[in-house]
């Protein structure tokens, strides 16, 4: 019998005459960007160094767009963003050494968030690997070791003929729910040495899908058809996995109301009748979720902050549909699903029945009015405005990018982003200084619609260098940077632990200053001006940052019954 796959692998004449005389002057650096194209990359990440040169050599025979920045971090970052925005895996081409450790923060990020990113790293002369010679620059006793706690997976290459189906196993990888950033290893030698092999035309790495099992979801839909007070928690998973319109049907199907995570922002629509919003940090919100005699809990491991700090304490059966397996029941006992949230939320859909409920909507104002009359009564008129101007100065279709700063935390309850996968923050691992070089790479993504990335003055000075970046390559990205002179959110919980702060007082650049010495414009604003400036910035070509003095503070945590 002869199949149809058998007739796709014969080579045509012309492919076997291209296969049997390659073009010379190529190297293993060739192997790994012809693979990437193969793969359907347009667009790599990164920073070169010694050992990694014959990757960047390789790059001007290929037709993949390059985008450079400063700082390793700063190009893990913005291809942490380039994945979320656009769902591909982005490729993040790495030197050894120092060049690769400095890219572990970004990467821890990228595991975070499910952010699908494709590192791959060059390593030191074959012959010093192993036991052999030591004494290499940027040589580490096991590379690899650094590595395998922070990504999804590791993928080695020792000699030239890996290196396609190695590229192509971390691209399967990456994007196979959950997806995540992978990290592949070259020697600096087989990278260098000239290849006699074909070159590379198609690579065939397509992600597996992760379907529910039908008994699992049978029963799922038993207990959500019979619930009494059904809710639904919804995460990042259902960001990651373009399951916005799914979740919305199974609502409005179960008259569910539904909390959208500081990582599913967006995934909901704000003002929907059914959306209790992001307020997770309060207690109103937490009282009602734990009332839920059915709550479902859709690509979201339920963790510290999804928790309201570990002190969520269901009283009702939950179900939990998590595509990462590890989080499964991790924080809960559950009706665990492992499962894309996608593929789980059509099974639902294809069973659950139409559940009347004519208090839903009714019980949803009632949290949302207790939580508004807590914030009104602390008195931050002023935090409401400048958040409420972000939101009014920037488009609906932009994409927004936040550092861990306090406008941050105030955005991941009260922001409404109007559109899935349009706000994303570094709130998965909580490291400094990602907004700018993330927003980088969103408008890498999507150079339709401009983009705004919002830091304090702290978590800005890990990204200034990228001005630069941002200037070279004209992006359409405005910078609001909140400047109160020092770790704002740090200096908040030493005070409130410890009666007063140390190490969070900082002295600082003149922002707008600096801004221009890299041929950037720059403004600074006053909350009655920032809505203006902000929109100004937003609509002029090429990038901006825009500078607000201000000492904003936390609404008050609510962890507590």
């Amino acid at each position: 019998m002869t199949h149809d796959h058998d007739l796709v692998l014969r080579p045509t004449v012309a492919q076997t005459e291209a296969a049997l005389n390659p073009p010379p002057g190529r190297n293993g650096g060739d192997l790994v960007v012809e693979t990437l194209t193969g793969l359907g990359a347009t667009t790599v990440f990164g920073l070169p160094g010694q050992h990694a040169l014959g990757m960047f050599d390789a790059l001007r025979r290929s037709d993949l767009a390059y985008i450079g920045l400063r700082v390793e971090n700063n190009a893990g970052f913005a291809a942490d963003a380039y994945g979320r925005i656009t769902g591909e895996a982005a490729p993040l081409l790495l030197s050894t050494g120092p060049g690769a450790l400095t890219s572990l923060a970004a990467l821890q990020e990228a595991a975070a968030a499910s952010a699908p990113v494709l590192a791959v790293s060059s390593q030191i002369p074959s012959a010093g690997l192993g036991g052999g010679r030591h004494g290499y620059l940027h040589e580490l006793p096991d590379q690899q070791a650094s590595f395998r706690g922070v990504v999804k997976s590791v993928h080695t290459v020792r000699t030239q003929s890996q290196i396609p189906s190695a590229i192509a196993e971390a691209w399967e990888s990456a994007l196979t729910a959950p997806h995540g950033p992978v990290w592949v290893e070259i020697p600096q030698d087989v990278l260098l040495a000239e290849t006699s092999l074909p070159v590379v035309t198609a690579a065939d790495a397509a992600p597996h899908d992760l379907p529910p099992r039908p008994e699992l979801t049978a029963v799922a839909a038993d207990l959500l058809s019979k619930a009494a007070r059904p809710a639904i928690i919804a995460g990042g998973g259902v960001v990651r996995s373009d399951a916005s319109g799914k979740l919305r049907q199974l609502a409005e199907r179960l008259n569910a109301p539904v909390v959208t995570t500081f990582g599913g922002k967006g995934a909901f629509p704000w003002n929907h009748p059914l959306s209790l919003q992001s307020w997770l940090e309060d207690r109103h919100t937490t009282d009602f979720l734990e009332d839920a005699d059915v709550l479902l809990v859709v690509g979201s491991g339920l963790g510290e902050l999804s928790s309201n700090y570990y002190t969520f304490k269901p009283r009702g059966r939950v179900i939990q549909i998590e595509a990462d397996l590890g989080k499964l029941e991790s924080n809960h006992p559950a009706l665990g699903i492992h499962a894309d949230a996608r593929l789980a939320l059509s099974a639902l859909l294809e069973t659950v029945p139409v559940r009347e409920d004519a208090d839903a909507a009714d019980r949803v104002r009632t949290v949302l009015d207790l939580v508004r009359e807590r914030i009104d009564a602390q008195e931050l008129t002023l935090e409401q405005r400048v958040l409420a101007a972000v939101r009014e100065a920037l488009p609906d279709r932009s994409a927004s990018f936040w550092d861990m700063t306090i406008l941050a935390y105030w955005a991941w309850s009260a922001f409404d982003a109007r559109r899935p996968n349009t706000m994303h923050s570094a709130q998965g691992a909580g490291g400094l200084g990602y907004a700018f070089p993330a927003a980088i790479g969103g408008a890498v993504a999507d150079p339709t619609h401009p983009v705004l990335a919002v830091s304090g003055d702290g978590g800005a000075l890990y990204s200034i260098a990228e001005l630069a970046t941002a200037r070279q390559h004209n992006l359409d990205v405005t910078w609001l940077i909140v400047d109160d002179g020092g770790y704002g959110i740090l200096r908040e919980y030493m005070t409130d632990a410890f009666g007063q702060a140390t190490a969070t007082e900082l002295s600082r650049p003149d922002y707008v200053a600096l801004a221009e010495s890299f041929g950037v414009p720059g403004v600074r604003t006053t909350p009655d001006t920032l809505a203006d400036d902000l929109a100004k910035s937003l609509a002029t070509p090429g990038p901006s940052v825009v500078v607000l003095p201000a000492l904003l503070r936390m609404f008050a945590p609510t962890h507590l019954g």
